[in-house]
């Protein structure tokens, strides 16, 4: 793993120099959270919509910028020496560890705003944070992979979204449906099933991304 986190302390050192992922993905979710707070109000909407709004913000934001850290590579030309100083599973950890913190940092600043603008509420406070890391984690996994794969196309962006979301559709729906629970519409018990399918997806996205990446990489 030693490789891999070279790889994260290049993308995270260009990352500080640019900031261009970490606008856009904060940027998006920040003009999003805007629109919809002023389109449906802020006491107007149950908390089952802003459980699944909050779903919404968080991945097409995630949309936005998750794909730059390969795109990056391809645009500056340095993808062919990263494949000659390390192995491909080196460079997915690094990218992949790379976008959780991204995704993280992003949430630490925009779930309080919408708490706040959209008065948002959760009773469950350690099973919500539980429902947002293993969401964070099958976005993340999912996004990483998929931004390998297009990252060599031309309509880049457009390709990202469209190609992400029915492989990251099962992580969406469990992850709405136990966020539910966590501002009390359902209780806690009755959500073992979309714990697990979140928990599920996530090894077996994770596990399939390392298995493949080397054949996406070396294309």
């Amino acid at each position: 793993m030693r490789k891999a986190w070279l790889i994260l302390q290049k993308d995270i050192q260009q990352e500080f120099k640019t900031r261009f992922a970490v606008n856009a993905i904060l940027l998006f979710a920040v003009v999003t959270l805007t629109a919809v707070s002023f389109s449906i109000g802020t006491y107007s909407a149950s908390q089952e919509i802003l459980a699944a709004l909050l779903w919404i913000i968080l991945f097409f934001s995630a949309m936005s910028g998750l794909s730059h850290i390969f795109v990056r590579e391809e645009e500056t030309h340095t993808a062919d020496t990263l494949k000659l100083v390390a192995l491909p599973v080196n460079v997915f950890w690094g990218k992949f560890f790379f976008n959780l913190i991204l995704l993280i940092l992003v949430e630490i600043i925009i779930i309080p705003l919408y708490f706040a603008v959209m008065n948002f509420v959760v009773i469950h406070t350690s099973f919500f944070i539980l429902v947002m890391l293993l969401g964070s984690l099958g976005l993340t996994g999912g996004g990483t992979m998929v931004a390998a794969i297009i990252s060599k196309a031309s309509a880049k962006g457009a390709l990202f979204t469209v190609l992400s979301f029915p492989i990251l559709l099962p992580v969406l729906v469990s992850a709405i449906s136990a966020t539910n629970s966590a501002v009390g519409n359902d209780p806690v018990s009755l959500t073992g099933n979309a714990i697990q399918t979140m928990i599920a997806y996530d090894v077996v996205i994770i596990t399939a991304s390392v298995l493949l990446f080397d054949f996406v990489w070396n294309e």
